[in-house]
């Protein structure tokens, strides 16, 4: 692999990880209501999970995908569904998560591992990236370089999020402010994947 082609890995690496979508409004809106240390697990399942479906497509799981339709039109629909849960759940939200509450809580690393398989981004950044960047003399050696390349830029990338949202804390406080921005969150979380649905 060259150089070059090795920046091309790393430039869709870090400009696809940062972009708004799913993932990163969901870490925006934990650091808001929970602080930067409590969604730390969150963004470590997205860094897991993402690297796992990034493993599977490359090695085979992508093709899969494009031969059987029905099975693509499912993890859409599913994807979509629980998305819309998650939405819910997050405008639902009234009040800043502290340390001991129990009724409020940041997604877990499982929770957030998982949630890769049904991320509309997830699912078109790991395709795109193993089409455009496999090489199909080496295809599993290429495809682990990928996946090891977003892992390395997925936390730092992830952590710029978790600020935003921690900067917000304060200004969140105000159970008013609080309610629209997890509404207006939540929206964003819907709007981030209709172009993915199509």
């Amino acid at each position: 692999m060259t150089i070059d082609v090795a920046l091309s890995i790393l430039t869709f690496a870090l400009v696809s990880s940062l972009t708004p979508g799913p993932n990163n409004f969901m870490l925006m809106a934990s650091g808001a209501n929970f602080g930067f240390v409590r969604t730390i697990p969150h963004a470590l399942g997205i860094m897991m999970g993402f690297f796992v479906l990034l493993v599977a497509i490359g090695f085979g799981l992508g093709a899969l995908l494009t031969a059987a339709p029905a099975l693509h039109l499912a993890l859409k629909i599913a994807g979509a569904s629980y998305l819309v849960y998650l939405a819910w759940r997050l405008a639902m939200s009234r009040s800043l998560g502290q340390e001991g509450q129990t009724n409020a809580r940041p997604m877990t690393p499982f929770e957030a591992a998982l949630f890769q398989w049904v991320n509309p981004k997830a699912w078109v950044m790991g395709l795109t990236s193993m089409a455009v960047f496999t090489d199909p003399d080496r295809p599993f050696m290429t495809a682990l370089i990928v996946a090891f390349t977003f892992f390395a830029v997925s936390f730092p990338s992830n952590s710029i999020w978790i600020v935003f949202g921690v900067a917000l804390r304060r200004l969140l406080a105000d159970p008013v402010r609080l309610k629209w921005f997890n509404i207006t969150m939540a929206v964003l979380l819907i709007l981030s994947v209709v172009p993915m649905l199509g």
